[in-house]
């Protein structure tokens, strides 16, 4: 890793929408943010292990219904990743699948915003993420 390439907070966006990706992209690379992408939890895993991001922003919904509920829960049990904060964003409440996701369970997650995410509201909330310690 370069010096140059660490001086931006780098934000892993996780999602399996490319629309979805793209505008986040736009919005948090306007503020300074380096963005770096995923399109499902194994790539988004395996992106971890080769550029530790500051944050990230994960979609539950992706290859699989909960893919991103493994997402956490792998991130909560590896020590190089459990520090990492993490926002997940969502439509499952207004999906057919809103049943399948465990309310009644710790999340291990920083942040909730439901889709669809408005910029101001996502940068609030990333600026919330990256200025307080970890939740989790």
């Amino acid at each position: 890793m370069t010096e140059m390439r660490r001086s931006a907070v780098v934000v892993l966006v996780v999602d399996d929408d490319p629309d979805f990706v793209e505008i986040t992209r736009m919005i948090l690379e306007a503020r300074g943010y380096q963005v770096i992408s995923a399109m499902n939890g194994d790539q988004a895993l395996a992106n971890m292990q080769q550029e530790r991001p500051d944050l990230v922003i994960l979609d539950v919904m992706m290859s699989c219904v909960l893919d991103g509920l493994g997402v956490t829960r792998k991130m909560q049990a590896d020590a190089e990743l459990r520090d990492i904060p993490i926002i997940m964003v969502t439509s499952i409440a207004s999906s057919p699948y809103a049943d399948m996701f465990p309310t009644d369970e710790h999340l291990p997650i920083d942040a909730w915003i439901s889709k669809p995410v408005q910029p101001d509201d996502l940068l609030k909330t990333v600026q919330q993420c990256l200025t307080r310690p970890a939740s989790h």
